[in-house]
């Protein structure tokens, strides 16, 4: 058999270059996950802060069956106003939040693209590489069989 080439262990130059991609790859889908704990915890605040300004509604509204001073009725409305606003932060926040999650996405699109072109182009590298493995012991076993031909006539003759 020929050593060079049968023998010889299949070495991808560009693996390094490979293993930096399937990582950044790794690094994305943990920040995609990260991005949907950040959206998840968003949609709570935001339940959270709707359920407070029902609360604050049905509050306005006479939820009391004590009569209301002029004092107490600003202060609710005050209050109702604040848990408006905390409910359309979080609203903004969940928005940012699914904007990140849907860039985070396609950031992990992207690195998977980029990893798959490297392992195609070392998958088609290894199968030249057993390709001409095959070859070479083709070879050598042809060689090896005209030998003992060689050597069989030889002895015949």
């Amino acid at each position: 058999m020929n050593p060079d080439v049968s023998e010889t262990t299949f070495r991808f130059g560009l693996e390094r270059v490979r293993q930096v991609r399937a990582h950044d790859e790794d690094r994305a889908k943990e920040e995609l996950a990260a991005g949907i704990a950040a959206r998840l915890r968003g949609e709570a605040l935001l339940r959270a802060a709707q359920e407070r300004l029902a609360d604050a509604h049905t509050l306005g509204r006479g939820g009391t069956a004590l009569p209301a001073s002029g004092a107490v009725l600003v202060a609710r409305q005050a209050w109702t106003e604040r848990v408006e606003r905390s409910r359309v932060d979080a609203e903004h926040a969940v928005s940012a939040a699914d904007a990140e999650v849907a860039a985070r996405r396609e950031a992990l699109a992207a690195a998977g693209r980029r990893r798959e072109v490297l392992d195609r182009l070392r998958e088609r590298k290894l199968a030249e590489h057993r390709l001409a493995g095959a070859r070479a012991e083709g070879a050598a076993l042809d060689e090896m069989a005209l030998g003992m031909h060689l050597r069989a006539a030889r002895s015949v003759a």
